[in-house]
């Protein structure tokens, strides 16, 4: 990967109400390489983008599709609106939406090795087995990084991903040594985004579009 992609995080939301179509199409316009969103499914197995997995109190998975507000889109929503020429980083809260999810990129026309799907340890073990070629992030914790590289390295993750405070140059150094990229999160500031950069990061998720295409259009040193 010659520059770090730039994730969106749930769509320009410091700029537009989060985990909304106006938040996922202004991020792209804005040139971001991508947009990430958390997934949850509902009672009837539709993939939606929500972070909190909850209306009102009540979970989306006790809800239809058709139960849904206007303003919570679904994964086909989003592919409908912004197409596929884009990276998507989808952080899968329900254990049971791999399937559906992938299910939705096919039929959208998705190319597979630009769809990361994100979540602990176990889940993207697991998924590697649904499709070869479906990019798998984990976000496993800190202090069990080192311990956990040969576990996801043999079982085809892709890439670990960890808030941007917990990368030192010497993680990035043995996650990268292992084969996995290595992805920082809760960049909000153009100096926090720089400091990802320059340590090796692969990619990069914030609010702030704004800053991220920013510093990503630097020149390289």
């Amino acid at each position: 990967m010659p520059r770090p992609l730039g994730f969106a995080h749930r769509g320009a939301s410091a700029h537009a109400p989060e985990n909304t179509l106006q938040a996922f199409r202004l991020a792209l316009s804005m040139g971001a390489t991508g947009v990430e969103s958390d997934v949850w499914l509902t009672a009837d197995g539709v993939p939606v983008l929500h972070h909190g997995g909850r209306l009102r109190r009540r979970p989306l998975g006790d809800l239809r599709a058709t139960d849904l507000p206007p303003w919570l889109p679904t994964l086909a929503d989003l592919y409908d609106a912004c197409g596929t020429d884009l990276d998507l980083s989808l952080d899968l809260k329900d254990g049971r939406s791999a399937e559906a999810t992938l299910a939705v990129a096919r039929k959208a026309g998705h190319d597979l090795s630009r769809l990361w799907l994100c979540g602990g340890v176990a889940g993207p073990l697991a998924w590697r087995a649904l499709d070869p070629g479906v990019r798998l992030v984990s976000s496993v914790p800190r202090q069990d990084v080192l311990q956990q590289l040969p576990r996801l390295r043999d079982g085809g993750v892709d890439a670990v991903n960890l808030r941007r405070r917990g990368w030192t140059r010497g993680l990035v150094d043995a996650v990268h040594a292992a084969g996995l990229l290595v992805f920082g999160w809760d960049a909000q500031s153009a100096r926090r985004i720089r400091a990802l950069v320059e340590l090796g990061c692969d990619a990069v998720y914030s609010d702030h579009v704004d800053r991220l295409v920013r510093v990503l259009r630097e020149p390289a040193g």
